[in-house]
């Protein structure tokens, strides 16, 4: 039976448990131990002992658990079998996840279902090699990152499908918009996976997700960017998609000159015109907000902003007061009498001015008496009229 002098792990840092070969081992075999790692000593199945760093000689002062493996002494070297595990407890710091088919999810602001994949990394530390050990690795002759990949994929793949669902329909965000939650998601996932990977003596040192897409060749999300680059296009120019659908009728319409489209398109130009004339005398007249509010020049009365002083057009200012106009009475002809209060000239059978609305009869300043036509006096009272 071979005696084995030294057992060393000299691997990479991949790997989280490796197991030494050779079971046949001897009291006084030298057991070296690296800094982030513990061995661990297993016998049917059992823990017996657990190492940590350091130079280790097999022996029952050391390890007191071997002593019932011990059987038959041979010389002074004790012969016995077990099983030699090495535990790295270094950080692990770069292992990938992904989905490997995108989730089917509804989004709450286009209503449309949309495929949606996730992608990150996390790290993990081994805090409890006997646990670890037990629980996780069994029979594994090696346990790396790849084993902690696939015995972790659905625990990680159903708690992130239900952190995304959660923010995309729950919180009623769009999967367009999700990218801005990264950071939330990723700490609500590393607070919901930390307990369960506790239980294997595991911990979880930080859970990132990187990114949260659609695929580019799937027909629902062309049409959803299609849409969106239109309704951005609209918005710069300044028009809307009933605006847009009319005139891509119009351009038919004009294709075919000659011909009844072409009247009816000729007919729909003019109302279009018409509604975005008004829409433009809208769009004026909320632009310009003087243009409901504002006075009229005293002088010259043209319309002037509410705050103008001064007329763009006579130049006048519109806080002096106004100079009076004298009215000349104009000339009386045949069949008529100027008006006694303004001085137009009234038909002589009107009652009353038409201007002023003053009474065109007289009345006798001795008497009182009305007098018609241009007597020089009262024919009552014979007072002069004049």
């Amino acid at each position: 039976m071979p005696i084995i002098e030294v057992i060393k792990y000299n691997g990479g840092p991949d790997v989280f448990a490796w197991k030494f070969p050779n079971e046949e081992l001897g009291t006084w075999t030298q057991l070296i131990v690296n800094e982030s790692q513990e061995v661990v000593f297993l016998k049917g199945g059992q823990v017996l002992d657990v190492l940590g760093p350091g130079r280790h000689t097999l022996d029952t002062a050391n390890i007191p658990l071997l002593t019932n493996l011990i059987k038959i002494p041979f010389g002074g070297r004790s012969p016995f079998s077990a099983e030699v595990w090495y535990i790295n407890q270094v950080h692990s710091m770069d292992i990938k996840w992904g989905t490997p088919t995108p989730i089917q999810l509804q989004d709450p602001e286009y209503n449309l279902f949309l495929p949606v994949s996730a992608f990150g990394q996390f790290g993990i530390q081994v805090i409890n090699s006997k646990k670890f050990l037990v629980k996780l690795v069994g029979t594994m002759p090696v346990f790396d990152k790849d084993s902690v990949i696939r015995f972790f994929r659905g625990l990680y793949l159903t708690e992130a499908k239900d952190a995304i669902a959660t923010y995309i329909i729950k919180k009623n965000i769009s999967v367009l918009k999700i990218n801005a939650h990264l950071t939330e998601i990723s700490e609500h996932l590393k607070e919901s996976i930390q307990p369960k990977l506790e239980e294997y003596g595991l911990r979880l040192i930080n859970f990132f997700v990187k990114s949260i897409s659609v695929p580019e060749d799937d027909s629902a999300v062309r049409q959803l960017k299609a849409a969106l680059a239109k309704r951005a296009e609209m918005n710069i120019i300044g028009f809307d998609y009933v605006q847009e659908r009319s005139f891509d009728a119009m351009e038919g319409a004009a294709n075919n000159s000659g011909t009844m489209g072409g009247a009816m398109g000729a007919g729909m130009g003019f109302s279009m015109g018409n509604v975005m004339g008004q829409q433009m005398g809208q769009m004026a007249q909320a632009m310009n907000p003087h243009s409901q509010s504002g006075k009229t020049c005293p002088f010259c009365n043209r319309k002037l902003d509410s705050d103008a002083r001064f007329c763009s057009v006579c130049g006048k200012d519109t806080l002096a007061p106004p100079t009076p106009v004298m009215q000349m009475p104009p000339t009386p002809t045949h069949g008529g009498a100027p008006c006694p209060r303004c001085g137009t000239l009234v038909a002589g059978s009107s009652k009353f001015c038409t201007e002023c609305g003053g009474s065109m009869v007289r009345a006798c300043s001795g008497c009182g008496k009305p007098i018609e036509g241009n007597p020089k006096f009262c024919p009552e009272c014979g007072k002069p009229t004049v």
